[in-house]
């Protein structure tokens, strides 16, 4: 089952969700790697449509498939879209799983999400604390579909010997982001919040919560070399961490945001917002011990992060 070193040279390379902030960092790394490139768009083929999905697999044949199609979302999105949430997320990923065994893909690589280890699980976070403790209310339906992808990772992977692997990113942000003024993630909402305060000249911008949590950030490029790293040197049935092995509070991370964007104004925060989970940070050493660590500081980030933003709220 463990076929390592993994040759991508040559194999034609699916990355479902192209369009989304990592999805599209995929698309521009493997840029680097000599594939033939297949990416779909909803108006042609709706990963939730069974038929369409399965149709599209037979004809395109992947052996290579990245499955980084989700709905995503800040905890406010999370949870008032709750529905939406484990529905959309659910069967995309039994859509794309079964698809890529039915038709014989070489390999697949799910992506999960650091929210699906439970609330209050020991820090840093260990792949093995999956499933171990209660999950954060805010996002459990989120983190529910997530887990029965990882799942059934694990049980095709037992039963029909596919060569499929799951990875756990942190908080990504970075070019592609969605900036939504309710429904964004923390980095992206920040980022727009100070630029517009900049602008307008605001006194004062309220940061949600109490600024207390602890959260680990990873440039979402630094996160596609990592993936990539791992399709070609990972082939083994436990998940694994990408992250920087590093978190700040979310008050100091506001305030480098807020250097970087250029913003001198107060900042204060609003703790009638939730706050979500105390602390996340993921504990990366299989990573480090498989020979790759991030490498984009978090001030570097942010300043291409905030470029990216500049030039995609002009176009």
């Amino acid at each position: 089952m463990a076929r390592t070193p993994f040759e991508l040279k040559g194999k034609t390379v699916f990355v479902a969700g192209h369009r989304g902030m990592v999805g599209a960092a995929l698309v521009r790394r493997l840029a680097r790697e000599n594939v033939e490139l297949l990416t779909a768009g909803r108006s042609e083929v709706d990963l939730r449509d069974q038929a369409a999905m399965f149709a599209w697999f037979a004809k395109m044949r992947p052996q290579v498939v990245f499955l980084a199609a989700a709905k995503v979302g800040g905890i406010v999105a999370n949870n008032t879209l709750r529905a939406e949430f484990i529905y959309d997320n659910l069967i995309i990923a039994t859509n794309a799983i079964h698809a890529a065994h039915v038709n014989g893909a070489e390999k697949l690589m799910f992506l999960g999400s650091s929210c699906i280890y439970p609330k209050l699980a020991p820090q840093p976070l260990r792949e093995d604390s999956m499933l171990t403790g209660p999950l954060e209310p805010t996002n459990e339906p989120y983190a529910i579909a997530k887990i029965a992808g990882i799942k059934m990772v694990e049980a095709y992977r037992s039963q029909y010997g596919s060569d499929f692997v799951n990875v756990m990113p942190t908080n990504l942000y970075g070019p592609g982001d969605n900036y939504h003024p309710e429904y964004s993630h923390v980095v992206a909402a920040l980022i727009r919040r100070f630029h517009e305060a900049k602008l307008s000249g605001a006194s004062n911008v309220t940061v949600w919560g109490t600024g207390m949590p602890r959260r680990e950030f990873l440039y979402v490029d630094d996160m596609a070399d990592a993936c990539i790293h791992l399709m070609k040197n990972y082939s083994s049935p436990e998940l694994i961490n990408i992250g920087t092995g590093e978190d700040i509070t979310i008050a100091e991370f506001a305030r480098v945001v807020a250097a970087t964007i250029g913003y001198t104004g107060d900042i204060s925060f609003d703790t009638s917002r939730p706050d979500g989970t105390p602390r996340k940070l993921l504990d990366v050493s299989r990573l480090a011990k498989l020979g790759w660590r991030a490498r984009t500081s978090l001030e570097d980030g942010l300043r291409l992060a905030y470029q990216a933003y500049l030039n995609e709220s002009k176009s």
